[in-house]
């Protein structure tokens, strides 16, 4: 990573004559990926597009709103929806931004902006979310991966999961969650133990040979996809010997406090999300798809029967959720820790004769909370029948810069893309919402 006052510095200068592509990749070499900033980021994804009028913009009343009603929250003045009376309880932690809009109504497209701040064009391959912030806070004393993905649904965009030009060793860790045969919920990492017929010795010297042959190839061969492929040996070899893998062993938590979380992929996943946190991994990311609590599908694409089924995912949801805040600020874990609610869109105030809602991006709704952020408070306005945006429509590029700004990040820094040329964190001209951040 470059600084944006470290790239002025030396873009103006001839530097004996090297052109631009033959100093910034040894500029960025030089820059360590360590960081001491020690927030986090917890990412609820949505995966189909979650209706805003269903959740944090009910419209009751109104013939758009349908028969979803609207329910007070503990801060005064705000309303939610009637199907998240746990997260309304924590509403001083939240601010619903209730004024996102883009020109994007495809799922795939959709995705990846959300998911990367930027459009899919061009030969760029650009960073997640996840990836890109791993690659900012990481922390070189945590032995688990940076980016860990739970029940991760990448039908609609797999290359919105992906590292991009950040190379293979910011790939999320993806795990999915095992039903066990007394219904219980786990999550394992795979490949994580030897084989019984292999001693501790065997593998112990399987390893190092593979280190020396390793490291000779990326001697012999330096580029970037090779030093990418050893990193991430070695992080899989460090996590492999860590007891910071029991993280992963959920039955180390308390009865009453899983049940709180919801006994499902999700509520499970969430409770995983901050054991992972509390262990120094720098971005996690839950998936929520269908009303079991699965990340296998796209649940919030109600094009049909809308009503009850946002209701049934947001049995799913409003507990995880509600839980996982009250957990994060009991353990002292929320002041450092970024949590997001999104989906790639919304959908139509207008609804459909299927009683469902169609795809919409122009006027929907995402929440921040936690480090950095302004809770307590409401950003952005629809009119009565929901269509229009009435006060401070948000961009995607300036929702990321407003991300980078809570979680300390300056958004103007720069990446040296795939094709060699800077990127900043957040899209050219972006700039932080400063109302929504404490």
């Amino acid at each position: 990573m470059i600084s944006r006052r470290t790239f002025a510095k030396y873009s103006g200068l001839s530097l004996l004559g090297a052109s631009a592509s033959g100093w910034l990749p040894q500029l960025a070499a030089q820059t360590q990926t360590s960081s001491t900033n020690h927030k986090r980021c917890i990412l609820l994804w949505m995966s189909g597009g979650p209706s805003q009028m269903e959740t944090f913009n009910p419209k009751p009343g109104h013939e758009n709103g349908g028969p979803t009603q609207a329910i007070d929250t503990n801060v005064p003045g705000i309303q939610v929806s009637e199907h998240l009376p746990q997260v309304a309880q924590v509403m001083h932690h939240l601010a619903p931004v209730r004024s996102m809009s883009t020109k994007e109504g495809d799922h795939t497209r959709a995705t990846y902006f959300m998911r990367t701040g930027y459009l899919p064009q061009g030969p760029i391959r650009y960073p997640s979310i996840g990836s890109l912030l791993a690659h900012q806070l990481y922390d070189e004393n945590c032995d688990l991966p940076s980016y860990v993905s739970v029940n991760p649904f990448q039908g609609f965009s797999p290359a919105a999961f992906g590292p991009g030009f950040l190379g293979p060793s910011w790939a999320p860790l993806m795990v999915a969650a095992q039903a066990m045969q007394d219904e219980e919920v786990s999550f394992a990492v795979r490949n994580l133990k030897r084989r019984d017929s292999v001693s501790e010795e065997q593998a112990d010297a399987r390893r190092n040979l593979l280190t020396v042959l390793e490291h000779n190839f990326v001697r012999q061969r330096p580029s970037a996809a090779a030093d990418s492929h050893l990193k991430s040996y070695e992080q899989a070899v460090r996590m492999m010997k860590s007891a910071a893998v029991g993280a992963f062993q959920l039955d180390e938590e308390d009865a009453m406090l899983r049940d709180a979380y919801g006994r499902n992929p999700f509520g499970q996943g969430c409770l995983l999300a901050r054991r992972l946190i509390e262990n120094g991994v720098s971005f996690v990311e839950v998936n929520l798809s269908d009303a079991e609590g699965n990340g296998n599908g796209a649940g919030w694409d109600t094009h049909a029967d809308n009503f009850e089924a946002v209701g049934n995912l947001c049995q799913v949801l409003d507990p995880a959720w509600g839980t996982l805040m009250s957990d994060l600020e009991q353990r002292g874990l929320l002041e450092d820790t970024l949590v997001l609610w999104m989906g790639e869109f919304g959908r139509t105030p207008q609804i459909n004769d299927n009683t469902g809602r169609d795809h919409w991006p122009g006027s929907w709704s995402m929440v921040m909370g936690g480090a950095g952020v302004k809770g307590g408070q409401v950003y952005g306005q629809t009119a009565e029948d929901g269509v229009e945006i009435t006060d401070n429509p948000v961009s995607v590029p300036n929702l990321m810069a407003t991300i980078c700004e809570a979680l300390g990040l300056d958004s103007a820094d720069l990446n040296l893309s795939n094709v060699g040329r800077p990127v900043p964190l957040a899209d050219h001209g972006a700039e932080p919402i400063y109302d929504l951040l404490s």
